[in-house]
């Protein structure tokens, strides 16, 4: 639940107010206190919409969207059960080759938590090229090659 909470509250990313990224095969390396993943994605036009569409699913109250001088200033609450989380975030990049989220995370609420606690997590993403063979919008490659397929993009 805990990495539940802690994805919902680092996706501004991709919140809808948000440029979108460049369909094709990105490269995501996430850094905090618990350590690095490294995953890849295959990005098509809405994808990035559907995954917070998808996450969040009524479970973040707030996510404010604000343009800067150099990119986005994102604040989010979210809440599952118990576990409430609140987080600000700054992007940076030009969405078309790369982009960069440094964010804060205060988590309150786990069992077996005797108080809230705080993370910091920085996500670099990259663009490597186009989509693969066999890969389709949405699909997460992992490092281990295990594909997840997240839903697609509601069609217009």
């Amino acid at each position: 639940m805990l990495a539940a909470i802690a994805i919902l509250s680092s996706v501004p990313a991709f919140a809808e107010d948000l440029p979108q990224r460049k369909p094709g095969l990105w490269e995501t390396k996430s850094t905090g206190e618990q350590g690095e993943a490294v995953a890849k994605q295959c990005v098509g036009p809405g994808t990035d919409q559907s995954a917070i569409g998808g996450m969040t699913a009524g479970a973040c109250s707030k996510m404010l969207v604000t343009k800067t001088a150099t990119g986005y200033a994102v604040e989010t609450e979210c809440s599952m059960g118990p576990v409430k989380a609140s987080g600000s975030s700054v992007i940076t990049g030009d969405f078309e080759t790369s982009l960069r989220t440094e964010g804060t995370t205060k988590i309150s609420g786990m069992p077996g938590q005797s108080g809230p606690v705080e993370r910091r997590l920085v996500v670099e993403a990259k663009r490597l090229g186009d989509c693969g063979p066999g890969q389709k919008p949405g699909d997460i490659i992992m490092p281990d090659g295990k594909v997840i397929s997240m839903p697609q993009a509601p069609k217009p």
